[in-house]
């Protein structure tokens, strides 16, 4: 298992450098990055997967720009919306991961979006930033979504992934902490273990998260 953080997000879309974070997930315990508007490569001895996140407009709109960003090793992530919108980009070619289900409304994500999921592969990704970054109500309405998600996860099989979207060192957080924080949400071992690995399974069998605006 590759041990991967799906989502950080260095400069320009963040504070730190590429090659910084890279070091920084190596001693965190981490084999592998998905970073937004990075080519994948080598960086400071660890493998980074270039990922493309695609978020606003239509979702005619958005399937326009989910073709431009299918590329050969891009890890294509889409922005979450309403239900419609959610279903539509779950009918879309090339889409890897929706994520942000944590500030949609509650009603986003159904069973009928679980089902979908599931049948075509795409992952809901866990982020772990509004549990680093938030307190109080908005922290307990991030937790409350996602046990919904991981309830439907394990119901319909749907993948998971978890990430950070740090946009610094200072947000970056080690496997064990990951470990811990997924644990606030229900997440038990298998859990955690088969969301940190599923990113070979979302690229297999095709392997970018550039800004799409």
């Amino acid at each position: 298992m590759t041990i991967t953080d799906a989502c950080v997000c260095p400069y320009p879309a963040g504070d730190s450098s590429i090659r910084r974070m890279a070091l920084e997930a190596r001693e965190l315990g981490f084999d592998r990055l998905v970073a937004v508007g990075v080519p994948s490569g080598e960086y400071s001895g660890l493998p980074v997967i270039e990922g493309v996140l695609i978020s606003g407009g239509s979702a005619k709109d958005i399937a326009a720009r989910v073709k431009r960003a299918s590329t050969a090793g891009a890890l294509v992530v889409v922005q979450a919306g309403e239900n419609r919108f959610n279903r539509a980009v779950l009918g879309m070619k090339g889409v890897h991961v929706l994520t942000g289900i944590h500030a949609a409304d509650r009603h986003a994500f159904d069973h009928v979006t679980a089902k979908m999921a599931a049948d075509r592969r795409i992952a809901l990704d866990i982020s772990l930033a509004p549990l680093i970054r938030q307190r109080g109500a908005a922290r307990q309405k991030a937790l409350n979504r996602y046990l919904d998600i991981l309830m439907l996860s394990r119901k319909f099989g749907f993948p998971l992934t978890l990430s950070t979207h740090a946009r610094s060192v200072l947000e970056m957080r080690s496997v064990r902490e990951v470990s811990a924080l997924a644990s606030l949400i229900g997440f038990d071992v298998a859990d955690v273990e088969k969301a940190l690995g599923s990113v070979d399974t979302l690229l297999a069998p095709q392997s970018s998260v550039k800004v799409i605006s």
